[in-house]
């Protein structure tokens, strides 16, 4: 039975929401500015199974220029729904909705004050002028949404709420749903329902509990909008499918979610298919239908005992999505405290302990490797991602139980390295700043000599704590 049953919206022709299918979508990571190679990969993105497309737009050109890549489509037989990704500027967002048939806007950063991280807090009455402000603020996109039939994503980023719900809440799951909930409000004031809702972390802990937390509200007020979900800056290969698939088939086993995307730091048409596994493992869980998938089974105490789960499989990469599915519900909820899968199949011991300690990682039961949190690449990164994030993992892949956040512009980065040791965070001019903790140690490094200097930071903080 599904725990939060949502209204349905209508995406350029591609329903959503109800009993509709569960959507999947993805999002380019060529610039918005460059037509043609925008157009070829949403081209290669749709050929891979995604529902809707999204592409960031950083300004009024890049807006504008969705209208050739959108013609250009079209022109091809592609009529996929284009979402426009905004960050920091209304004004975008508005030509954005004049073009595509959603836009995502962020709270933390559409018209209010993003984080300092220096938990100042301001007075109820101050706090109060700033939502109305908010309310003006987000008039004309209501509008312009309105007129143009465009649909309105609410896009909250743990990694980005806005200093003034950090100096209340903290950045924590409340803080979140408190974010979204004002929004909701704000458009449900304004008799607009073209609205699609999400909450991301790359935490998959705060992810979940912000997220079941929003349900529960939304439907304790009355509200419906369908929920996007994603694990943002899961990472890749092995660890990105592990943390993607947790994070969004805890939920989607429970039937909260409606629309997905697996955010991976590889090219984008390689979510797809691991987004479609997801969904499809997810859904036995909640059919409910024949033995429990993976032939899962509890030895021992709850809390402290031991998830079995079984497989016959030869693929490592459908191993990972599956087992992180049908072990989520067990070890999010407590109702186990480790794991241990065997597998009939043709892959080898070390595969299956590799899997299983990135699940219990990724659930926050046990570090027994270094956590690297990476952003998908988008339109807003100026450096090649997965080959930074091979370089950072190649410079401290020798040490363990260390979380390094490499990240490829500073819209999230910040925030979502809350949970990090370390950062290498990717900037404008396509240099890079390297954070411990929150804060910046080196600014602009060039990317060929950053995970380097990354790696003597680490070291030289581990030999000054005796740890080396």
């Amino acid at each position: 039975m599904k725990q939060y049953r949502s209204g349905v919206v209508d995406i350029g022709g591609v329903p959503l929401g109800g009993d509709y299918p569960v959507r999947l979508q993805s999002m380019t990571n060529t610039s918005t500015g460059h037509t043609a190679a925008s157009v070829a990969q949403c081209i290669r993105i749709a050929e891979a199974g995604a529902d809707y497309i999204r592409l960031s737009a950083r300004d009024r050109a890049e807006a504008e220029n969705l209208s050739n890549i959108k013609r250009e489509l079209r022109r091809a037989g592609f009529n996929t729904p284009l979402i426009a990704d905004i960050h920091f500027n209304p004004s975008v967002a508005i030509t954005a909705a004049r073009i595509v048939e959603k836009v995502r806007i962020n709270p933390g950063n559409y018209a209010d004050k993003r984080a300092t991280f220096t938990g100042i807090d301001i007075g109820e009455a101050e706090y109060q002028g700033e939502l109305e402000r908010i309310h003006q603020r987000l008039l004309p996109l209501i509008e312009e949404c309105r007129r143009c039939g465009t649909a309105i994503r609410v896009g909250v980023n743990h990694g980005s709420l806005s200093d003034r719900i950090m100096g209340r809440y903290g950045n924590t799951p409340m803080g979140m749903v408190v974010s979204a909930m004002e929004f909701i409000k704000i458009f449900a004031a304004e008799n607009f329902d073209r609205l699609v809702i999400s909450m991301k972390s790359s935490n998959i802990v705060v992810m979940n509990s912000a997220t079941r937390m929003l349900a529960s509200q939304m439907s304790a007020a009355g509200y419906n909008p369908p929920l996007h979900l994603g694990v943002t800056e899961a990472g890749e290969g092995e660890d990105g499918r592990i943390r993607s698939a947790m994070g969004i088939g805890s939920l989607l086993t429970d039937g909260i979610g409606d629309t997905i995307r697996v955010s991976l730091s590889e090219p984008p048409e390689a979510e797809l298919p691991v987004a479609g596994l997801i969904v499809e493992r997810s859904l036995l869980h909640l059919r409910g239908d024949g033995a429990p998938p993976g032939g899962a089974f509890v030895s021992g105490g709850r809390g402290n005992g031991v998830l079995h789960l079984k497989y016959e499989c030869d693929d490592h990469d459908e191993l990972a999505v599956i087992a992180s599915v049908d072990a989520a519900p067990w070890l999010l909820a407590g109702s186990a405290g480790d794991l241990t899968i065997s597998n009939r199949g043709s892959l080898s011991k070390e595969l299956l302990t590799s899997v299983e300690s990135g699940i219990l990682q990724a659930a926050r039961i046990r570090m027994s490797r270094n956590d690297y949190i990476s952003c998908p690449t988008c339109g807003r990164t100026t450096f090649d991602l997965p080959e930074a994030v091979a370089r950072v993992k190649k410079a401290t892949g020798h040490l363990t139980g260390l979380k390094i956040a490499v990240m490829g512009c500073v819209v999230n980065g910040p925030g979502e390295m809350a949970d990090a040791d370390y950062g290498y965070v990717g900037t404008a001019s396509g240099t890079v700043h390297i954070y411990r903790r929150q804060e910046i140690v080196m600014r602009d490094v060039p990317a060929a000599d950053a995970h380097i200097r990354l790696a003597e930071l680490i070291e030289s903080d581990m030999k000054m704590q005796g740890r080396v």
